[in-house]
């Protein structure tokens, strides 16, 4: 066989095998139904990441004891279990057997906030004069839950392992990658260089958040308009006042055009007074990616 036919014969053969291999690792994201490519398990991202995650949590000063951890943290479970209803309803309670909900408050003079994976949320005190209302804290605590029901962090991950790997990730390397998958892992969540200060997402996955963030607050009993006058006000910040929640979570116009086209259906499942309880109601049928 002609040495240049032999070559392309093997590149083919390796590509294939790399696209069936990838074909059978992906995950779709619940309501969006995107695809994601997940080349590593749900055990092993929280083994990763909880190291890192307590780490953090013991050298920060955490808030206790206080109205405004009280506030947070009844913020974080009434979503989490209107959204843990919501999908036990549909048939995905199986996708909960990793997450124990952690919401914790941070002295910190940042604007920020942050999630890892298991449901662990974490804001800053710098963002409470800036969110102003509970409502608005709503808008932040849904859009890091709706990264860890998304996962994320896995699919983060799965895109390093694959850019850095490609090829190689069909022939057994994850098999015995520990190490790499931890350095990789590292770099993603990105708290032992920088305190909470995460691997920026990818805008669909920013988009995605800002889409399901909605209508998880809406479950959780938070208006979702209040998403738009959340982010209307944070996209105005200009110059040095930016504030560093944005620097990973990008604002536009767009995104909060985008927010306003998926409104209807986080109206729908908003359960304000008189309304019913939408977390025992099927998905809407057109909810897509936004």
């Amino acid at each position: 066989m002609n040495r240049n036919v032999y070559v392309r014969s093997v590149k083919f053969f390796f590509t294939g095998l790399l696209a069936a291999f990838l074909l059978a690792s992906c995950g779709s994201v619940f309501l969006t139904g995107r695809k994601q490519l997940m080349l590593v398990s749900d055990q092993e991202v929280l083994a990763l990441s909880l190291q890192q995650y307590r780490s953090f949590m013991d050298s920060a000063e955490v808030v206790v004891n206080s109205a405004d951890a009280e506030m947070i943290n009844r913020i974080g479970r009434s979503i989490a279990e209107s959204v843990e209803n919501f999908m036990t309803f549909n048939g995905r309670a199986h996708e909960l057997e990793n997450i124990d909900w952690e919401f914790s408050l941070v002295k910190d003079n940042s604007v920020n906030a942050f999630a890892m994976p298991g449901g662990k949320v974490v804001v800053f005190t710098g963002m409470l004069p800036v969110a102003e209302s509970e409502a608005h804290l709503a808008v932040v605590i849904a859009h890091e839950i709706a990264h860890v029901i998304a996962k994320h962090s896995t699919e983060r991950i799965s895109q390093q392992i694959a850019l850095q790997f490609g090829g190689e990730i069909a022939g057994g390397l994850l098999a015995s990658s520990s190490e790499t998958k931890r350095s990789i892992a590292t770099a993603v969540f990105g708290l032992g260089a920088q305190l909470g200060v995460m691997m920026p997402y990818a805008r669909k996955q920013e988009y995605e958040a800002d889409e399901l963030g909605l209508l998880f607050m809406a479950m959780g009993g938070y208006h979702p308009q209040e998403a738009t006058a959340f982010w209307t006000k944070m996209s105005a910040a200009g110059g040095t006042a930016i504030p560093e929640f944005l620097s990973t979570h990008p604002t536009d116009a767009k995104r909060i055009a985008k927010i306003q086209q998926k409104m209807p259906d986080a109206l729908y499942y908003y359960k304000g007074p008189g309304i019913i309880n939408r977390t025992t109601a099927p998905i809407v049928k057109d909810t897509k990616v936004l």
